[in-house]
């Protein structure tokens, strides 16, 4: 049995499956050759067996079909119900931070950075990219003692700085972290808008781009108006809202396209490229063989101060 704090269980099952399409999938969407390293073993075959013992949870009739192949049914689950949306967000993520560079971006800032490896599969842009990770501060602590544990050294361009996203700081909140205010950043916004309410999610935008300069901005995922009646692909995306309920960290958010043109309208921030699930499949997932599709009612967007 794992027994973890949430905000460390989360992170570790994410790691989870990033680790397990970098060692097993082809073509990979998005190759994270580290997350493994900050699993322990038990902690890896305590996942493994979590998820394997709950496939009738997510597909009485799969469960059915697999039970003599324990490996097959880890698989199945991995790549319908799990890494998905975290493989292409990251992958569309990272692409557009590595163009953006040659764009003048000087500063990348993770919001619910979780287990992030950028810095650490980058070392290349340690004198050209400050890299900030925000994260709740349970979540961030539980990161820097699993680096220290696993002897991964902190590069010098990452810098940590711990908060509540429901509780910002008053004032500007690239002061208090030490962001550059004057510095075209580069936000992302990973996974996290769904557990925010929509007003949450306007004021943290707003702290973000009170004070960042013209040309910065924003990539962030999101969830659309049928989050709560869609039942997806094999109910999985009805699974995933009630694995968040059960959890104790419900969905709260979900936008219309006008609905998010409006509260980004509001920070200055116009919709640069979105990405509805039709794109993100035929971007990150077409022609494959395996189980890996995009996920119904989760969209993308990159947004950009004017």
């Amino acid at each position: 049995m794992l027994k973890k704090e949430k905000s460390s269980f989360t992170s570790l099952v994410a790691s989870f499956s990033r680790a397990y399409h970098s060692q097993y999938d082809q073509p990979k969407i998005f190759n994270d050759f580290i997350a493994k390293e900050l699993i322990t073993p038990s902690e890896y075959k305590a996942i493994k067996t979590n998820m394997i013992q709950g496939v009738q949870f997510f597909n009485k009739e799969i469960a059915e079909k697999l039970k003599n192949d324990e490996d097959e049914i880890l698989k199945w689950i991995i790549q319908t119900q799990l890494s998905p949306t975290p493989l292409a967000r990251a992958a569309y993520c990272e692409q557009i931070l590595l163009h953006e560079l040659n764009l003048g971006v000087k500063q990348y800032v993770i919001l619910g950075a979780g287990l992030d490896t950028f810095s650490f599969r980058h070392p290349e842009l340690q004198k050209v990219l400050d890299i900030f990770e925000i994260d709740h501060p349970a979540t961030q602590a539980f990161k820097r003692r699993r680096l220290t544990e696993v002897h991964l050294k902190l590069p010098p361009n990452l810098y940590f700085f711990p908060m509540d996203f429901t509780q910002l700081p008053s004032g500007s909140l690239l002061a208090k972290t030490g962001i550059n205010r004057y510095e075209k950043t580069l936000f992302s916004l990973l996974g996290v808008t769904y557990y925010l309410t929509k007003e949450e999610i306007g004021n943290l935008i707003s702290h973000l781009f009170a004070y960042a300069p013209a040309g910065s901005s924003i990539i962030f995922d999101y969830a659309d108006e049928n989050l709560f009646s869609e039942k997806g692909y094999s109910n999985r995306v009805k699974n995933m809202v009630n694995m968040a309920a059960a959890s104790g960290e419900p969905m709260r958010s979900c936008f219309s396209y006008h609905e998010l043109e409006q509260m980004l309208e509001k920070s200055n921030l116009l919709i640069y490229e979105y990405l509805s699930p039709a794109c993100i499949h035929k971007r990150f997932f077409e022609n494959r063989s395996d189980y890996l599709s995009a996920f119904e009612t989760i969209h993308y967007v990159h947004a950009v101060k004017s």
